[in-house]
């Protein structure tokens, strides 16, 4: 059920990382519905910001499940995160449905010391597929990054791992500390 997903465009790299719901043939029949919806969207125009292409992916989403908020409906969708990057300007677009993006950041005080800074850009708290929030639209984060960032997209299957010694979740901030 997860998948991610490269393509360039216009001197730009775009990234998706993507979490379905359903495992097994139901995940994958969603991995395939993502990954050709975004190959269209983004072949069709590619004048769309980060933000403008989750809106596009959720549209086609809901229509082709028929998602219409009734009781007893396919609740199918996924979580994703997704960026434009353009190297040349040194400039990123991030848009998430519920998955963030992390930036790692290597700076030298005045002083000589080094340290390293995690940056978190929050996703939106809403899914690709049905939910109340379905007029609401993704926000598209713009930001410069550094030559040396370490940028870092993510689904839950990380951070959702159980350790066989202590059998609990490896969690969130286990992953921040982490990074």
């Amino acid at each position: 059920g997860d998948f991610y997903w490269v393509t360039q465009r216009n001197n730009k790299t775009i990234i998706a990382i993507a979490d379905c719901t359903g495992h097994g043939v139901p995940g994958g029949f969603m991995s395939m519905l993502g990954m050709a919806y975004l190959a269209e969207i983004v072949n069709q125009s590619f004048e769309f910001t980060s933000g403008e292409i989750l809106d596009q992916l959720r549209k086609r989403v809901v229509e082709s499940l028929h998602q219409y908020g009734n009781s007893g409906e396919s609740k199918d969708g996924m979580d994703i995160a997704l960026c434009i990057i353009d190297f040349e300007k040194m400039s990123l677009q991030f848009s998430g449905a519920y998955n963030p993006l992390y930036i790692v950041r290597d700076s030298i005080s005045s002083e000589g010391v080094a340290s390293s800074e995690l940056i978190e850009i929050k996703g939106d708290r809403m899914p690709i597929g049905y939910s109340l929030k379905l007029d609401t639209l993704f926000t598209t984060n713009t930001f410069s990054f550094l030559k040396n960032d370490v940028i870092y997209l993510t689904t839950d299957g990380f951070q959702d791992q159980i350790s066989n010694t202590t059998r609990h979740k490896f969690k969130r901030s286990r992953l921040r500390d982490l990074l």
